[in-house]
C-alpha cells in the first residue's frame, strides 16, 4: 500500500458534535461533563468525554439517570437542531476548501477525496485540515486517511480514540493496516451491523483483520456482495467510491412526538398543519411537487395502561403540488377521517410522496385551483420567512404551537440563526 501512487480518502468526523456546538458559545462548559438529549428531552444522544468517563451511555433515558446527573453535576441540554445544522454547514464549507470532491456523509462527518495530491505531504495536509477546521468553526475534529473509505473510517477511529495520534491517523502501509485491523473489533467495522457481528463471532471472526483472512467465497455466501466489498476495502482495494451527488428525495416526512399527550382534534390539527407546511417547504426547496399525502397518528405504545390506537390515511392529490395551502388542506382532511375521541395521542406525522419535478406538471381536466396565484403566494412567504425568520408568515391553521410543541426545558439559544440570540459583547 503506497499512498503516493494511489488515491487516498480522508474521513473528517466532528468530536462529540452536539456537545461541541454548545461549547463553542459557552466556553465555561469545557472540561465539564455535558450531555445533549433527544426530542422531548428523552434520551442521551451526545456526550462530552467527561460524561463518557462517568459511564453515561448513548441512548440512556434521561429520566432514569436524573439523580445520577444531579449527583455528578452533569450539565444537560435539549437538542438544538437549528444551531447544530448551521454549525454543520460551517464545518462542511471549511472542509470544501481542502478538496474539490467532498461527500457529506452525515451532519458531523464528511469524506474528502485526496486524488491528485501525490506531491503533498499527506500527514501535514491532514493536520492542516484538523487545525484549520477547528480554528474556523470552534468544532474539534478527527481525521482518518487511508486508501479506501472503510479503512479511512478505521483510521478515524484510532485518531479520535487514541491520544498518541493527536486527532490524525493515516494508514499508509500494509504493516500499519494489519496492525490496526488486529485491534479493531468486528462490530465496529463500517457496514457490519450488530447481527452480522454476532454471526461472524460464532465463526471466530472477532476483528477486522480476521474478516480479511476469511475465504472470499465464504464471505460472499454469508455476507452477500456487500460483505465481500467490505472485505476488499479492508484489504486496501477501493470498492466504495465517492458519492458527490445529492439525490432528490423520494418521500419527505415530518413527524413529532408531542411534549404531552393530546386528546383534542383542534390541537392535533394545529400540529399536523405545521408538519404539512414543513413538507411543502421542503418540496419547494427541492423544486418538486408531491402526488400523495399520508397522515398518521398513534398513542403511546409503551403505556400499556392506556387504550391503544394507531391509524393512517393516504390521499392521492388530483394534481401534484408544493403549495402549503393545498397540502395543509389535504393533510387536515386526512386527519379528520382517522381521528377518534377518547384516546391520548402521543405522536402525529405527515409524509408526502409520489414526488415529481415542479416543471411540466400534468394537470387535471376539472382542476379549478389558480396555481399561478399559489406559486406567487408561496414565493412571497418563503422570501419573508427567509429574511425575518422561520414561520414569521404562516397559515392560521398552524396556530401558536404552545399546546403540542416538543418539551425542550434546557434549550440553548440559536446563537447563529436568530438575531435575538446573538451574543452581545460588552466593552
Amino acid at each position: 500500500m503506497n499512498s503516493n501512487k494511489c488515491n487516498m480518502f480522508a474521513l473528517v468526523d466532528c468530536n462529540n458534535f452536539y456537545v461541541s456546538c454548545e461549547r463553542v458559545f459557552n466556553p465555561s462548559l469545557n472540561g465539564k461533563p455535558v450531555v445533549v438529549l433527544s426530542n422531548n428531552d428523552g434520551c442521551v444522544i451526545s456526550r462530552s468525554n467527561e460524561a463518557k468517563a462517568l459511564g453515561i451511555k448513548m441512548g440512556e433515558p434521561a429520566f432514569k439517570i436524573e439523580p445520577f446527573l444531579k449527583r455528578y453535576n452533569v450539565i444537560v441540554f435539549s437538542s438544538n437542531y437549528i444551531l447544530y445544522g448551521d454549525m454543520s454547514q460551517r464545518v462542511m464549507n471549511t472542509l470544501a476548501q481542502f478538496s474539490p470532491d467532498i461527500e457529506i456523509y452525515s451532519i458531523d462527518e464528511a469524506f474528502l477525496s485526496l486524488g491528485g495530491f501525490e506531491f503533498f505531504n499527506i500527514d501535514e495536509y491532514a493536520r492542516n485540515i484538523r487545525e484549520i477546521t477547528t480554528k474556523n468553526t470552534g468544532i474539534p475534529v478527527s481525521v482518518g486517511v487511508a486508501q479506501t473509505k472503510t479503512l479511512a473510517k478505521v483510521a478515524n477511529h484510532f485518531g479520535k480514540k487514541h491520544s498518541e495520534y493527536k486527532g490524525v491517523c493515516i494508514i499508509n502501509s500494509d504493516k500499519k493496516r494489519i496492525a490496526l485491523l488486529k485491534q479493531f473489533k468486528i462490530v465496529d467495522v463500517w457496514g457490519i451491523g450488530r447481527q452480522y457481528a454476532k454471526f461472524l463471532i460464532q465463526f471466530g471472526i472477532n476483528t477486522a483483520y480476521d474478516l480479511t483472512q476469511a475465504p472470499e467465497k465464504w464471505v460472499k455466501q454469508n455476507l452477500s456482495v456487500t460483505g465481500l466489498r467490505t472485505q476488499q476495502e479492508l484489504l486496501g482495494i477501493s470498492c466504495v467510491q465517492m458519492d458527490l451527488s445529492t439525490p432528490a428525495k423520494k418521500a419527505i416526512c415530518n413527524a413529532r412526538s408531542f411534549g404531552k399527550m393530546q386528546t383534542k382534534l383542534p390541537i392535533i390539527t394545529e400540529a399536523v398543519s405545521n408538519f404539512a407546511s414543513r413538507c411543502a417547504y421542503k418540496l419547494r426547496k427541492q423544486k418538486a411537487c408531491a402526488n400523495i399525502i399520508m397522515v398518521f397518528i398513534h398513542t403511546n405504545q409503551y403505556r400499556q395502561d392506556l387504550k391503544q390506537y394507531a391509524s393512517s390515511k393516504v390521499i392521492s392529490l388530483p394534481v401534484a403540488t408544493n403549495s402549503t395551502i393545498e397540502i395543509v388542506h389535504y393533510a387536515n382532511t386526512a386527519l379528520k377521517s382517522i381521528f377518534k375521541e377518547g384516546y391520548l395521542y402521543k405522536k402525529a406525522g405527515v409524509i408526502v410522496s409520489g414526488i415529481v419535478s415542479e416543471t411540466g406538471l400534468q394537470t387535471a381536466l376539472f382542476d379549478t385551483t389558480d396555481r399561478k396565484k399559489h406559486k406567487k403566494i408561496m414565493n412571497a412567504v418563503d422570501t419573508l420567512n427567509s429574511y425575518y425568520g422561520k414561520d414569521k408568515v404562516m397559515l392560521a391553521a398552524q396556530g401558536n404551537k404552545i399546546q403540542w410543541k416538543l418539551r425542550q426545558e434546557k434549550l440553548s439559544p440559536c446563537y447563529t440563526t436568530n438575531w435575538n440570540d446573538t451574543i452581545i459583547v460588552k466593552i
